[in-house]
């Protein structure tokens, strides 16, 4: 498999935490809930590429703006919301729109969206073949478990020509909603963060571009196939607990994530693994 070492790097750079280390001290920093605007806004992230640019705004622009940040890293796509609903940090940066309006309604929480940031395309990976259209008759292909993006990564696939979904499919087609395989591939459900540690398991996944990022894949080099940039509904942004819009610090933050300094910082960090879509 072919890697970029300049994205790989990076990912060394930045060093992922453990689920139970993320969980801890998560009542420091009181100030980043609903009651009061003072003190520092702690935010949740996933590490890579949301953690990394929520630290460049924090060591390079939030000064200047008059912003007390603190960045907290999650290695999953769920504590983040939960975290933000109850109060325990300010704001979360790690999913895209889908997924947050899949997560309001079944956990009945009141999310919202601040603003656009960036977008993490969408791959599919191998290391068995070198093209798509060289998996096998009857091969294995992993997609994530959560609805919106195994959704996601069926269109990935549809749009490739690699199978066919039904007319009517959505934003959260199943393995169900395929009209045609003419491979007969069979389809893995695996939680997102786990997809690059089972690679080597299956015959191909697809897989989230933050995970590939960590795992020293990307899109734009290794990828089979992978998502386009244009008219693409899965731009990752900043969300906060619905009455927080107003809150100062996320008016800044906001602001800051959508920056010239920031659309650079992307562009030369991720060669193409993560893209401005602001």
């Amino acid at each position: 498999m072919r890697n970029t070492a300049k994205i790989a790097a990076a990912v060394l750079a930045t060093g992922a935490l453990t689920l139970g280390l993320a969980a801890c001290g998560s009542d420091s920093g009181s100030g980043s809930g609903e009651a009061s605007s003072d003190g520092p806004l702690i935010v949740a992230a996933s590490p890579t590429p949301h953690a990394d640019i929520l630290n460049y705004v924090k060591d390079n622009l939030a000064k200047k703006e008059g912003l007390d940040l603190e960045v907290k890293e999650f290695t999953d796509y769920v504590q983040p919301n939960t975290a933000t609903q109850d109060g325990s940090v300010g704001a979360n940066f790690f999913q895209h729109k889908p997924y947050l309006d899949d997560f309001n309604k079944k956990n009945g929480t009141d999310l919202v969206w601040v603003n656009d940031v960036h977008l993490e395309p969408l791959g599919l990976y191998s290391k068995k073949v070198e093209k798509a259209d060289a998996l096998a008759d009857g091969a294995t292909v992993a997609v994530p478990n959560d609805t919106t993006n195994e959704g996601r990564a069926l269109k990935l696939l549809d749009a490739n020509g690699i199978i066919k979904l039904k007319a009517d499919a959505g934003l959260d087609a199943t393995p169900a909603d395929i009209a045609e395989n003419p491979k007969n591939l069979k389809f893995k459900e695996i939680e997102a963060a786990q997809l690059p540690r089972s690679l080597g398991d299956v015959d191909a996944a697809v897989i989230n571009g933050n995970y590939a990022v960590e795992a020293g894949l990307s899109p734009k080099s290794d990828a089979l196939v992978s998502e386009t940039a244009k008219g693409n509904p899965y731009a990752n942004g900043l969300v906060v607990k619905k009455g927080q819009e107003n809150d100062p610090r996320v008016k800044k933050l906001a602001k800051l994530l959508n920056s010239d300094e920031v659309k650079k910082y992307i562009e030369d960090k991720f060669d193409g693994a993560v893209e401005p879509a602001f």
